[in-house]
């Protein structure tokens, strides 16, 4: 693959890869979709990423120690999201950004993201928010548009810290307490308000006024980005509110036409 010059300053290193096509419909990207790689070693995921045959890739790798290499130009569509979906739109590749951060992962033992590391994505992101016109509550994980089944990059990355720096949408975690929990197979009207919640914030659910496993999985999903203390996918009275709170502190650039007090 012919070499290019990379979209970002912060770039170390170019490693083209062959995965990638036009975006549909000539459409500009302005979402950031962050993944963590879920290998043992940098050097086997930047060859899954950048090896023509594996149908997988993304704009940028960051690695343990700060150092950004760019596989795929940010004018072109990277295979990095998968069957996803986020505010109805399933062709998240065609929509995003794609981010690697090195990391093995919850099957490989999920050790803590390096500062260095962290601070590379911040300035990465940083970049492209104020490149492609990225709103902050469009800085998502993959299990946000993946959740029944992606973790990355999960309830260790620190979204509050990206949140502090401008990057991203993030409130306090509404502290847990007992009380009333939403489980699985249930079904009621407050439910439904949840799904509703859920699917005006962006997830993939479905309002069914069921407790089914496609809702334990998007609040597990949000759980993991919002309120990482516990993740369980059961929606007890912190989720709720932690929900609520993000939708009151929602941006302009995000359609606020329903009351929030209204949601459950």
């Amino acid at each position: 693959m012919p070499s290019f010059t990379p979209d970002s300053s912060v770039v170390s290193d170019v490693r083209p890869s062959p995965n990638f096509n036009e975006r549909k419909a000539n459409r500009q990207p302005d979402m950031i979709v962050l993944h963590y790689t879920g290998m043992s070693s940098a050097a086997g995921a930047l060859k899954k990423l950048c090896t023509a045959g594996t149908e997988t890739s993304a704009h940028y790798v960051v690695m343990e120690d700060g150092n950004i290499i760019q596989c795929v130009r940010e004018n072109d569509r990277a295979w990095h999201a998968g069957s996803a979906s986020w505010n109805g739109d399933n062709d998240i590749n065609s929509a995003s950004i794609g981010i690697q951060i090195v990391n093995p992962g919850h099957d490989l033992g999920y050790p803590d993201f390096p500062l260095r590391q962290v601070a590379a994505v911040i300035a990465l992101c940083k970049g492209i928010m104020l490149r492609r016109k990225v709103p902050k509550h469009r800085v998502l994980g993959h299990a946000d548009v993946a959740p029944a089944r992606r973790k990355d990059p999960g309830e260790k990355f620190p979204w509050r810290l990206l949140a502090d720096s401008g990057v991203g949408h993030f409130v306090e975690p509404a502290p847990i307490m007992n009380g009333d929990r939403k489980l699985l197979g249930t079904a009621s009207e407050e439910i439904m308000s949840l799904q509703r919640a859920l699917i005006r914030y962006g997830y993939p659910v479905l309002p069914t006024g069921q407790y089914d496993g496609v809702t334990m999985d998007g609040v597990a999903a949000f759980q993991r980005h919002f309120r990482p203390e516990r993740v369980d996918g059961i929606a007890d009275q912190s989720t709720l509110t932690t929900l609520r709170n993000l939708l009151e502190t929602l941006s302009s650039e995000q359609d606020q036409s329903a009351p929030a007090n209204a949601l459950f």
